[in-house]
């Protein structure tokens, strides 16, 4: 079965190339100048999309201090204490997003972002959004599923904080709640993701089982795993991206912009090394039949002469007869003078029946 629908006009899906989305995250580091360049960045790395992440500290968590609100030693971010601290450092702020989307559309990429509550969703439909994103740790909020879903527009869902249960809860809900075009990716949400976890033989089995596009949202480090996930079907790949790694909250697991340039590249170069079912000699490698063997003349001959290993040859190149006639030819008797170096056909040869195969070893 193929899968396939359709992002700001570009076709995602089965019969397309993987669809790379540039994921800003709090790289920007609390700068719109920071946020704006990482724009222009990705339109330069060659990503099909920039993605954001629309939420308050106030919409996403509480302002509270009990152990339940505190992050866990031996986290990445354990230095906010608190989870309304971290994303309270780490919001892209709603003011912003109306020019972040301007500018987006302006040098020609898509934008568009994860929202994090109802409120969220109104603000990206306020500015148009041409799809949705549903991040990991909210594949079991089925309101705010369900009213992204009544949007009508492309939804994207992660999965990385879901068993097999809250995948099927989300991918009916949304289908209840008139979601046409759907696509579920792959997720460990682990930073950084260990390789070993990646598991990337689900994609056939997500694809098949939730009949939709499939795809890779990755926290790994390096490139290894997206290349990796193109084998199995990803049809569209999320990966982190940092200008300065200094200052930005996820960018311990980020790619540079360099890593993230070579690893689209990479991706459209591993689709193309995939390619179909087909055995044909491709004419990029048909310039090196020379390097195949095939039966030359190796000694001058005059017709009458018996064919024999002394001036018959298997040898490169291989323009000359198949060598699956060398047995079938000794002891046989030219039909025509020859010289060394002469390409040795059947024609050439008495007593050889040429009408069922001509061919050459090309």
């Amino acid at each position: 079965m193929t899968y396939n629908f359709e992002i700001d006009g570009v076709q995602v899906g089965s019969n397309s190339p993987c669809y790379v989305i540039a994921e800003m995250s709090a790289n920007h580091g609390g700068s719109i100048d920071e946020a704006l360049r990482m724009i222009h960045a990705a339109k330069e790395m060659r990503a099909d999309a920039v993605k954001l992440q629309t939420y308050r500290a106030d919409t996403i968590t509480l302002n509270c201090n009990n152990a339940d609100f505190q992050l866990p030693t031996k986290n990445p971010w354990e230095k906010f204490q608190t989870l309304y601290s971290l994303y309270d450092r780490a919001h892209t702020p709603w003011e912003w997003h109306e020019e972040l989307f301007k500018e987006a559309r302006r040098i020609g990429i898509t934008i568009f972002s994860s929202p994090f509550d109802h409120t969220s969703v109104e603000l990206l439909e306020s500015l148009n959004t041409p799809a949705y994103k549903i991040a990991s740790p909210e594949i079991t909020d089925i309101p705010l599923i369900a009213k992204v879903a009544k949007t009508g527009k492309p939804v994207i869902v992660s999965t990385g904080l879901a068993e097999l249960e809250d995948i099927a809860l989300a991918v009916e809900t949304l289908r209840k709640n008139g979601c046409q075009d759907l696509a579920v990716l792959r997720c460990t949400t682990a930073y950084p993701a260990q390789p070993s976890d990646s598991n990337l033989a689900l994609l056939p089995d997500m694809a098949e089982r939730f009949k939709c596009v499939v795809g890779l949202s990755d926290h790994t480090l390096g490139q290894a795993v997206p290349l990796a996930s193109i084998h199995y079907g990803a049809k569209i790949i999320e990966k982190h991206f940092v200008l300065n790694h200094t200052d930005s909250v996820d960018g311990f697991f980020s790619l540079d912009t360099k890593g993230f340039h070579d690893l689209v590249t990479n991706i459209h170069m591993s689709e193309e090394a995939i390619g179909i079912v087909d055995y044909a000699i491709p004419d990029s490698a048909k310039a090196n039949f020379f390097a195949r063997r095939s039966l030359y003349i190796s000694a001058n001959v005059r017709k009458g002469d018996t064919i024999t290993t002394n001036n018959v040859k298997c040898v490169r190149p291989g323009y000359g007869l198949h060598p699956k006639y060398f047995d079938i030819i000794l002891g046989k008797k030219f039909a025509q003078d020859g010289k060394l170096g002469d390409r040795l056909t059947l024609s050439a040869i008495d007593g050889v029946n040429d009408s069922n195969d001509t061919k050459t070893s090309s």
